[in-house]
């Protein structure tokens, strides 16, 4: 247990930008809970069109190619449909267990054995993955930097070996367990430094990311952060996938030495988790307009609320829209007054009003 509350000692400096991000945070989290009056509709909304995002960010990260549209279509289809290809499978895994953790997170318990189990049905639909479904790893899985051919060029990571996995995953369940029933580290904390552990351990033979993800939902959810089905977390991590990858990475090649330091991922799981936060809230203020779009112009009008300058080629080529249908959700969202175009011609831009 040592090694846990050590690492989860920062210096001065560090500890008062860990914190002054945590209280924002809170202080956001307290207005969701007094304002969150949306209507059953307009939540019932945010959580299909999140569920959607979340899984093709999700395995998108991991190497996916599946766009949001494509994924829309596959749910949709979902109950009537092959799953051919392995981004199929893993979308359709994803998404299933996704919606699950969202509207069952209040009966699931934080358990080995819950994680075992997210594992595979996460993979439930993976041919390839039959054989390690919800099974701790079997060989090697270090983490390595490979050229544009495949070629391995380098390890970046070497996690725990398979025959001490288990051992590790009680030891870091039981920590965490321990520390959140305690209260007397912010649970923040507590989480970010349980996603770090378990993506070093990399107890599974595949999946480790995704799970990963999944497990941060229940973790916040379970903890009081109730607005996490409204707003993509996933998404904000693909946003950011290449800061991801580099303070996790510093991070790790701390892990099991004399001076182990995890702030910069702590820094950066708080920073999303702020701007997913800030999200959330600007969501309240925005219910109206939630019930007179259709999906479509849901899609577009979120895509405004997360960039600054907006043009049409844009929005076609990131939401994969027609361009008639650009051009008609444009003249609406004009119309509405949410937005203003600046610019004629093919210099054209718009922004939120």
């Amino acid at each position: 247990m040592s090694n846990f509350s050590k690492r989860l000692t920062f210096t001065p400096e560090i500890t008062h930008k860990i914190y002054g991000l945590i209280s924002q945070i809170d202080e956001l989290k307290g207005q969701w809970k007094m304002g969150a009056n949306l209507s059953p509709q307009t939540l019932g909304m945010l959580k299909r069109s999140v569920i959607v995002t979340s899984s093709g960010a999700s395995t998108r990260i991991e190497g996916a190619r599946l766009t949001d549209e494509q994924v829309a279509k596959l749910l949709k289809g979902l109950k009537i449909q092959k799953l051919i290809t392995r981004d199929e499978q893993e979308v359709a895994g994803y998404a299933e267990l996704l919606t699950n953790v969202f509207d069952s997170y209040k009966k699931l318990e934080f358990t080995e054995s819950t994680i075992r189990h997210f594992h595979g049905e996460l993979l439930k639909y993976s041919e390839k993955d039959t054989r390690h479904r919800g099974e701790y790893k079997f060989g090697s899985n270090r983490v390595e930097a490979r050229d544009e051919n495949g070629n391995v060029i380098g390890v970046l990571f070497d996690p725990t070996p398979p025959h001490l996995v288990a051992k590790e995953m009680n030891e870091l369940l039981e920590f965490t367990l321990n520390v959140l029933r305690k209260k007397e580290v912010h649970p923040l904390i507590i989480i970010g430094n349980f996603i770090f552990e378990f993506l070093s351990v990399h107890p599974f033979q595949d999946g480790n990311g995704r799970t990963s993800r999944v497990l941060t939902n229940l973790l916040l959810l379970k903890n009081g952060y109730e607005y996490m089905p409204y707003v993509s977390h996933e998404k904000l991590i693909e946003d950011n996938k290449n800061e991801y990858y580099l303070t996790l990475n510093k991070s790790q090649k701390t892990w099991k030495t004399n001076t182990e330091d995890i702030s910069l991922w702590l820094l950066f799981f708080l920073t999303i988790l702020l701007k997913q936060t800030q999200m959330a809230i600007g969501l309240l203020s925005k219910e109206s307009i939630q019930n007179l779009l259709s999906e479509k112009q849901l899609a577009v009008w979120n895509y405004f609320n997360e960039h600054e300058i907006v043009t049409p080629k844009k929005l076609r080529d990131n939401l994969k829209i027609a361009v008639p249908t650009v051009a008609q959700i444009l003249t609406k969202l004009l119309e509405m007054k949410k937005i203003e175009r600046m610019g004629k011609g093919r210099a054209t831009r718009y922004k939120v009003t």
